[in-house]
C-alpha cells in the first residue's frame, strides 16, 4: 500500500441533499476505500439529508468533536458534497471559527443558489407546501432527525443563498476550494436528464442540478466532465454506478475517466500542501 493520500489531518467526507451515509449502501461509492487503500484515514458526517443548514451544521460540529476525541487529531479536512458543502461553511463559520478545521473542499456545492429553484418556488405556496410535507415524512422514515424541506427548498434559491453568503463568509487559516462539473448531453445521466434539460433552459450547462457559476467559491479549481462522451452528472460525481466512466485517458486535467481517480488526486494535494 502506497501512502500517497496519508494526510496530516483525517477526511470528513460530508454527503449532499436526499441521503445518508450507510455502511452498506455507501453515498460515496467506490472513493473511501479508493482513498484508504493510499493511506487515508475517512470518516462520514451523519447529518440529516434534508435539513436546513443551520441544524445540518450543529450537528456536524459535534460530528467533528467526536473525530476529534477518537483519532487524537488537532484538525480535519473536510470535502463536502452537494449542499453539504454549506452545511460545513456554515459550521465552519459560526460554531468552529477554524480552530478544527485546516481545508474544505466543495464538489458542486450551489454557493450561489439556483436560478431553477427561483422559478420553482413561484407555484402557489400550497403546493410547495404540500411537496414539503411528502419529503419529510418520506425522510423521517430514512432517518432524518429534523428534516424541513419547506426550508431546504427556499434554501436554495439565490437570494437566500447570497443572504447566507453575507452572513457566512470564509474563515482566515482555512483554506477553500471548489469543483464544478457538467455533463456533455442530456442523455449522459439518464436519472437526470429531465433536471438537466430544465436546468439548461432556465440557467445553461449543469451537471444536472449545480451549474459552475453557483459552484465556484474560494479557489475555484475549475469545471471537469468525463474523458468520454458522456460527461458527467452530479450522481457520478459521488460515484452512483461504482464503475470508471470509461477506459479513455484524456491529457486534460479537466477530463476524469474515473472518480474515485479524482479524489485520490484531489487529496494527494492536500497531503502536498501540509494538510
Amino acid at each position: 500500500m502506497d501512502e500517497r493520500c496519508r494526510t496530516r489531518y483525517p477526511l470528513l467526507l460530508v454527503h449532499g441533499l436526499g441521503f445518508h451515509d450507510h455502511a452498506r449502501l455507501n453515498y460515496w461509492g467506490r472513493i473511501p476505500e479508493k482513498l484508504r487503500e493510499h493511506g487515508a484515514e475517512v470518516f462520514y458526517g451523519g447529518q440529516d439529508s434534508h435539513a436546513p443548514v443551520s441544524s445540518n451544521g450543529r450537528f456536524l460540529y459535534e460530528r467533528l468533536q467526536e473525530i476529534l476525541a477518537h483519532t487524537g487529531a488537532e484538525k480535519v479536512n473536510i470535502i463536502a458534497h452537494s449542499k453539504g458543502g454549506l452545511d460545513s461553511r456554515w459550521m465552519i463559520t459560526h460554531l468552529d471559527r477554524g480552530a478544527h478545521v485546516v481545508s474544505l473542499t466543495t464538489v458542486a456545492t450551489p454557493h450561489h443558489g439556483s436560478r431553477t429553484a427561483d422559478l420553482l418556488l413561484r407555484l402557489p405556496d400550497r403546493l410547495v407546501r404540500a411537496a414539503a410535507f411528502v419529503c419529510d415524512l418520506w425522510y423521517r422514515l430514512l432517518g432524518d432527525r429534523e428534516p424541513d424541506s419547506y426550508e431546504v427548498f427556499h434554501g436554495l434559491t439565490t437570494e437566500r443563498s447570497e443572504a447566507l453568503n453575507k452572513e457566512t463568509p470564509d474563515v482566515d487559516g482555512v483554506f477553500y476550494q471548489s469543483f464544478a462539473f457538467v455533463m456533455k448531453h442530456l442523455y449522459s445521466d439518464l436519472l437526470l436528464w429531465f433536471p438537466c434539460l430544465v436546468v439548461r433552459l432556465v440557467e445553461g450547462r449543469s451537471d444536472g442540478l449545480v451549474t459552475p457559476d453557483s459552484a465556484a467559491w474560494g479557489s475555484f479549481r475549475g469545471v471537469y466532465t468525463g474523458s468520454g462522451s458522456r460527461g458527467i452528472s452530479h450522481c457520478d460525481e459521488v460515484d452512483l454506478r461504482r464503475r470508471r466512466f470509461t477506459g479513455k485517458k484524456s491529457r486534460k486535467t479537466t477530463e476524469v475517466s474515473d472518480i474515485a481517480e479524482f479524489y485520490c488526486g484531489l487529496v494527494e494535494e492536500l497531503r502536498e500542501n501540509g494538510f
